[in-house]
């Protein structure tokens, strides 16, 4: 097979992917999915208005074009690497990716350049209110890792918990954000 005849299959393959499976995985959620994600993590983990984990992985690229290898090492990857932000519900659902721009990417790059928070800032995601004592919000959150800077949409744990209330809340928030490291270890098994 020549190169083209292998390019234009595989442009046709990707276009009838997204055409099939367009309406149901490759979309925003709905008002009707951030209720469900609303109830269920309030349910499993008792966050209420928590929509997901976030984090980032590193995805070894094996096939990797020679002439990037530069642009996707890093110091301390020794193969070239591209990074996978996603945020991810309790089963295992992707609601956003990105996968990082080459260059020397760590989490904060890739969140910046990422368009996780254009919905909202574009006046299109849902309006869905939630109360937590007492205070009402507009829109929902992501369990993050220390990594993340200080945003409205990212619920980090304490570093150093020294009230018992500060350690029941960091043990449960990383045991809800297992949820994302057990998606990316489904997606890395080979």
């Amino acid at each position: 097979m020549s190169e083209r005849t292998g390019r234009d299959c595989t442009y046709l393959f990707c276009e009838y992917v997204i055409e099939l499976y367009r309406d149901i995985y490759l979309r925003h959620p709905t008002k009707s999915d951030v209720e469900q994600l609303y109830a269920t993590h309030e349910a499993k983990h008792g966050f209420p208005g928590m929509l997901g984990s976030i984090d980032c992985t590193h995805w070894e690229w094996a096939n990797y074009p020679n002439a990037w290898r530069g642009q996707f090492t890093r110091g301390d990857y020794v193969v070239p690497t591209v990074i996978l932000e996603a945020p991810v519900s309790n089963d295992l659902w992707f609601w956003h990716t990105f996968f990082g721009m080459m260059g020397s990417n760590n989490y904060l790059n890739v969140l910046h350049t990422s368009l996780i928070f254009n919905d909202i800032l574009q006046g299109k995601a849902p309006d869905m209110s939630y109360v937590v004592n007492g205070n009402e919000y507009t829109y929902g959150y992501y369990l993050g890792d220390g990594i993340y800077t200080e945003y409205a949409t990212f619920i980090k744990s304490f570093s150093l918990p020294a009230v018992e209330k500060r350690k029941l809340f960091k043990l449960a928030q990383e045991s809800s954000r297992n949820d994302v490291e057990r998606a990316f270890g489904v997606l890395k098994q080979r």
